[in-house]
């Protein structure tokens, strides 16, 4: 092998380790939270997302995006499966966590549950402490509403002090706040009862084959409600003027 070759053979690995570097250095978003933004297995025509799923296609693609939502967890389970160590630990100066708890919150079942007053603002302040030791960067979000209309057709809260909190805990605490409740909320609303089943997971018998019979679901989103709510969560990224909106596509 002349000199010549061994020197492109070096140029070259030097050039990919420059690569592998670079990707390992981009700044990363972590998002942590429950079914409602983490990512569905859409096997088999399954049509259900995660918002945090989709929202991949907002950014330039110039930071990494890892989506670490799990189905059914609260804020209490979350920690207590290790799931939140796996995140933290990779955590690096720099980076982003959104965090967004509170629909099983709410749950009845010993594993899950916490008082929103009391251990639910405290696992949320510990997530917020943590990430900032780390010196990355908290996001706190608010949990997207249920399709719960009335009769006369008006929306009903079903998440109550759980949101109260976390608005609470952001301005306590000074973390960046994306109201997800609030927006969500004016977008059903605007939409109305019909409308916006659209957004939710309304299965006709047959579609796929992991719901034979179809389903009426007005907690989890189908592909265009988490496709919207991805779009929210941006737009909110914009009004708070969020360093991470430097990164979303023009």
């Amino acid at each position: 092998m002349s000199k010549f070759d061994r020197r492109l053979i070096f140029i070259g690995i030097f050039l990919i380790m420059c690569g592998f570097n670079m990707q390992k250095d981009k700044v990363t978003l972590y998002s942590i939270g429950d079914s409602t933004m983490s990512k569905a297995n859409t096997a088999d025509n399954y049509p259900g997302r995660g918002w945090m799923q989709m929202i991949d296609q907002f950014f330039d693609g110039s930071i990494n995006i890892v989506n670490q939502g799990a189905s059914g967890r609260s804020s209490k389970s979350y920690r207590n499966e290790g799931l939140w160590n796996k995140v933290i630990n990779r955590v690096k100066e720099g980076d982003y966590v959104f965090i967004q708890f509170g629909h099983n919150d709410a749950k009845e079942d010993t594993l899950r549950h916490t008082d929103p007053q009391t251990t639910f603002k405290e696992n949320i302040r510990n997530y917020v402490n943590e990430v900032r030791a780390k010196k990355a960067n908290p996001i706190l979000l608010t949990s997207i509403v249920r399709r719960n209309f009335d009769k006369s057709g008006k929306l009903v809260d079903t998440h109550g002090e759980y949101v109260t909190v976390v608005r609470d805990l952001a301005r306590e605490m000074n973390v960046p706040l994306i109201d997800l409740n609030k927006k969500t909320a004016e977008l059903v609303e605007n939409l109305g009862p019909e409308e916006s089943k659209k957004l939710y997971m309304y299965v006709e018998p047959g579609v796929t084959a992991k719901l034979p019979k179809g389903k009426k679901d007005d907690t989890h989103l189908c592909e265009a409600g988490a496709l919207k709510v991805a779009e929210l969560a941006t737009q909110g990224l914009k009004e708070i003027k969020n360093p991470l909106a430097k990164y979303l596509v023009k």
